[in-house]
């Protein structure tokens, strides 16, 4: 079996091929760092990280690269109304994000590139631009010359002349053509600036991820991804930039997730309806946001909603409670033989289904599908009356594989505090002493700590309610 993507750059399902038998290049565009990340800097963050475990696992050596924007406007603003440096509020939150995506899952890259530990590449990126003709210097900017790159457009799949229809020219603007984008801006007054050969400024936000890009992983990558809003105009333009300068194709294959909505709304500043992930795991195991996130394919739309978070970690919890009966029953189990082999085709049967939906375009909805299927085989098993270690050794680590490519864990949300444990204690020699009064009462009161008991044939369990 072959591993089917869609590419939005022909806008099809394609058998990938990486440039290089065994291995994987990928760029996923990375935030910008002047605040909290909100939802929709999480999709991309948990698709692309399940995207690359899922290459690792079918034997792909993946070197994995996502940037930070460390400066540009929102940096400046967020600088000027804090009164701090850029760098500094930069640090802050490239920071408050490795916080809030490892909660998330999601494994560091191998390298996340800054613009400001870059700016020599980035200038002479822009320089030999200017050199090859495809790019002209105005009263201290850098613009490219989008008219003289013939196959600009071909991402989005806009015709130049639908592009010149919308194009407008910002206030202070020194182009050449309406079409034209920045490389590099001049340095305003009281703003961050580096030494370039065209005076003082800083690079305009398009050019970092070509430059990064080319110095990390090569001219001509295996897959570049990021939101679907970056498609038009910087994807685009970091097209333009990367083939004017090598002449080669940038990247063999282009990945975008969707939007996100929230109550049924797009999320945008408009409507003041951005939710950060900072506050949501505060209240929310992030494990449940992450299942969330994948139990619908990435290209398509997602609606966040409270009370969808909410019905999906009781789905979460009906797999992590199979699981956690199977590691319970292994105590009482024996080395059964016989009817095993049923079983062990059974779950085998589960992991063919799971690499199925997977290769076909990382359809992590369907590989949860496949999940709650093997759940319920699971549970099906434990209404034996004899269980095998080898069968039960098979579905735990058969769910430990396929989480660990999810990028979900088992491992509960957090410890039971000292008094709740000697409650817990106390309630279950209360019922080994058939003093179901004082057992009773000890479950009501733990009901009101939010603690929710469960009485199983494998002992006494526990889940937040």
């Amino acid at each position: 079996m072959a591993i089917q993507l869609y590419n939005t750059l022909t806008r099809k399902k394609e058998t990938f091929v990486p440039i290089e038998e065994g291995k994987v290049k990928m760029y996923v565009c990375g935030p910008t760092v002047y605040n909290y990340i909100h939802i929709g800097n999480a999709r991309p963050a948990i698709v692309f990280d399940t995207v690359r475990r899922y290459l690792e696992y079918r034997g792909y050596d993946v070197q994995y690269v996502s940037n930070f924007t460390d400066v540009d406007d929102k940096l400046i603003r967020a600088a000027n109304q804090l009164g701090e440096s850029v760098p500094a509020i930069a640090d802050r939150f490239i920071n408050a994000y490795f916080e809030d995506v490892t909660a998330l899952g999601c494994q560091k890259a191998d390298v996340h590139p800054r613009v400001m530990e870059n700016m020599d590449i980035i200038i002479d990126f822009i320089n030999q631009l200017v050199e090859k003709g495809y790019a002209y210097e105005s009263a201290g900017d850098v613009y490219f010359r989008t008219r003289k790159f013939d196959e600009y457009g071909k991402l989005s799949h806009q015709s130049i002349d639908d592009l010149q229809v919308g194009a407008r020219i910002e206030v202070g603007d020194r182009k050449q053509d309406d079409l034209d984008f920045a490389l590099w801006k001049a340095a305003k007054e009281g703003e961050i600036f580096w030494e370039s050969p065209w005076g003082l400024g800083r690079p305009g936000w398009h050019i970092e991820c070509s430059a990064m890009a080319k110095k990390y992983l090569g001219e001509t990558i295996d897959i570049h991804a990021g939101g679907q809003d970056l498609t038009f105009p910087h994807h685009e333009n970091e097209i333009a930039q990367s083939e004017a300068l090598s002449g080669k194709l940038f990247s063999r294959y282009w990945m975008h997730n969707g939007y996100i909505n929230i109550d049924n709304e797009k999320m945008s500043k408009s409507l003041g309806n951005f939710v950060l992930v900072h506050d949501i795991i505060k209240k929310h195991n992030p494990q449940v946001l992450r299942f969330f996130m994948l139990s619908v394919h990435y290209r398509n739309p997602i609606n966040y909603s409270e009370e969808l978070l909410e019905s999906t970690r009781a789905a979460f919890e009906r797999i992590t409670t199979s699981y956690q009966n199977l590691k319970h029953r292994k105590e009482a189990s024996t080395d059964l033989t016989g009817s095993n082999q049923v079983w062990l085709e059974g779950i085998a049967k589960r992991q063919e289904e799971f690499i199925e939906a997977m290769d076909d375009d990382f359809n992590t909805a369907k590989a949860i599908s496949v999940l709650f299927d093997l759940s319920k085989l699971a549970n099906y098993y434990l209404l034996e009356k004899n269980t095998a270690v080898e069968v039960i050794d098979s579905f735990t680590k058969q769910f430990e594989k396929l989480f660990h490519v999810l990028g979900l864990t088992f491992e509960k949300e957090e410890m039971l505090d000292e008094e709740i444990d000697a409650l817990i204690e106390k309630r279950i020699q209360a019922r080994k002493d058939r003093n179901f009064q004082l057992s009773d009462q000890i479950r009501d009161q733990l009901k009101e700590m939010n603690i929710i008991l469960e009485d199983t044939p494998q002992g006494t369990r526990w889940k937040r309610g």
